[in-house]
């Protein structure tokens, strides 16, 4: 499984354009195939702060996401929601046990 934190430090003009831009990325990357969630998270301490946590079955899955059209789409126009560099962590869903 693979896990992506992606964190947007939006534009406060742009915020309702970006919410808008984003619900459509959202309901087509949840339709995908190996998508096990995707889900966009308005931070509690910082205005304008949000973060896209995507839970994957596999790599495949992530790759095939990233080269989708609704992806390549979003990723064009985010640029001009953002006041701060896209902020990408990625892990590896793999549980540790005691």
């Amino acid at each position: 499984m693979i896990i992506i934190h992606a964190g947007f430090h939006i534009n406060p003009v742009k915020e309702e354009a970006f919410l808008n831009e984003v619900h459509s990325l959202i309901a087509a990357s949840r339709a995908e195939e190996g998508n096990i969630s995707y889900d966009l998270m308005k931070d509690t301490e910082k205005d304008n702060v949000y973060t896209m946590v995507e839970v994957w079955k596999d790599e495949a899955a992530v790759e095939s996401h990233n080269t989708s059209e609704h992806f390549s789409s979003f990723v064009r126009k985010a640029p001009e929601y953002l006041a701060a560099p896209l902020d990408v962590k990625t892990y590896e869903g793999n549980k540790l046990e005691k």
